[in-house]
């Protein structure tokens, strides 16, 4: 006869591959139902993103038929809790889980489109996120994101003026392009800019997000110094492309982040454009820049390569047109861009399970 104590113990059998512990021990196997030989329970992951999903169910799937009773019919369902493991500083954006910053180093090299398509890959996914344009002086993510000319709406909390981020294709995103007009240009000296970065942390009404992903500018400068000392980063990715004056600056950006001095964990590598493909030519690759710049910078550092993205029309066209490739471009681009979200959103809860907290950083003057 099944019981729910021998599903139990059959479960605890199978790992879950990232974390490498089990999934009873994980507390991971929720409602356990049995009606003669059917057994049905759900497995919290860590995030509804996980790559792994078919291989866990056929695990526990194998687990119960074999331990438990081989003529078992099996029904595995699957819900999502994201991990995080902040236990500081929770006065700073109370309700995110983790905090993912996208650097570059140059410019130019598609941090934004990068960013933005995370964002709407890992909601796509059934996660909670955000989006915060933190390129104050060429902010790129309204028109990338079809909201040019929109402003955001004001919301009194416990008596302060808050903005409230704008609600689009599932994501909430906020940007100083948002708040001034986009004719003119942000001639403002680094404090001011930095200024901006913190009221972006303190005045917007980021409420339960399981992921906010903000868009930094080109550089290692005082915004970037800005936020490693204003918030506490769950992890960093950089993007590149292939040739060696783009990697030149994306390894700066990166040794910055895993420097001694901030110590945010590097949660991969994006190489962008890494090759182009013509629409009438779907299955040519033309590495127009080089090839594997990104995978060697990763493996030199040590660092995940979350994967590449190719140059193609519909990226170039969607983020012009407000159109991002995630919703509507090609298969192509689509995979790519999804994978490298999967990954991210793995190697989150991998650094979340196995590292130390994140904390504010203290740079010394």
């Amino acid at each position: 006869m099944i019981t729910k104590e021998s599903v139990l113990q059959a479960l605890s059998q199978v790992q879950e591959p990232d974390l490498g512990k089990d999934l009873v021990t994980l507390n991971m196997v929720k409602d356990i139902e049995i009606d003669g030989q059917k057994v049905s329970f759900t497995v919290v992951l860590t995030t509804p993103a996980c790559p792994l999903k078919d291989l866990i169910r056929s695990a526990c799937e194998n687990a119960v038929k074999i331990l438990v009773d081989k003529s078992a019919e099996v029904t595995v369902n699957f819900t999502a809790n994201v991990n995080s493991n902040r236990k500081d500083n929770k006065a700073m954006l109370p309700n995110v889980k983790n905090i993912i910053a996208v650097g570059s180093g140059k410019g130019g090299v598609g941090k934004s489109t990068v960013s933005v398509n995370l964002a709407l890959a890992l909601a796509r996914g059934g996660a909670k996120v955000g989006l915060m344009d933190a390129d104050i002086y060429g902010p790129s993510v309204p028109i990338m994101l079809g909201i040019r000319g929109e402003r955001p709406m004001m919301k009194e909390v416990n008596g302060k003026g808050m903005i409230v981020p704008i609600d689009v294709m599932g994501i909430k995103a906020i940007s100083i392009g948002l708040l001034i007009d986009d004719r003119q240009a942000v001639v403002w000296r680094g404090p001011m800019a930095s200024s901006a970065l913190k009221q972006f942390v303190t005045d917007v009404l980021w409420e339960d997000l399981d992921y906010l992903i903000i868009d930094l500018p080109p550089g290692t400068g005082d915004i970037h110094l800005t936020m490693v000392q204003t918030i506490p980063v769950t992890g960093a990715v950089i993007v590149t492309t292939p040739q060696e004056v783009a990697l030149a600056d994306a390894k700066k950006a990166l040794m910055m982040f895993d420097g001694p001095q901030i110590k945010v964990p590097i949660l991969g590598i994006v190489e962008n454009m890494a090759y182009f493909t013509p629409e009438e030519l779907p299955n040519n690759k033309y590495y127009i820049f080089g090839t594997g710049g990104g995978k060697r910078l990763a493996d030199q550092f040590e660092v995940p390569y979350l994967g590449e993205i190719p140059l193609t029309m519909s990226i170039r066209e969607g983020g012009d047109d407000g159109k991002p490739a995630l919703l509507h471009g090609d298969a192509l681009s689509i995979q790519a861009i999804d994978q490298i979200a999967q990954q991210v959103a793995r190697n989150i809860s991998m650094r979340n399970a196995n590292l130390e907290p994140t904390k504010i950083v203290e740079v010394a003057h």
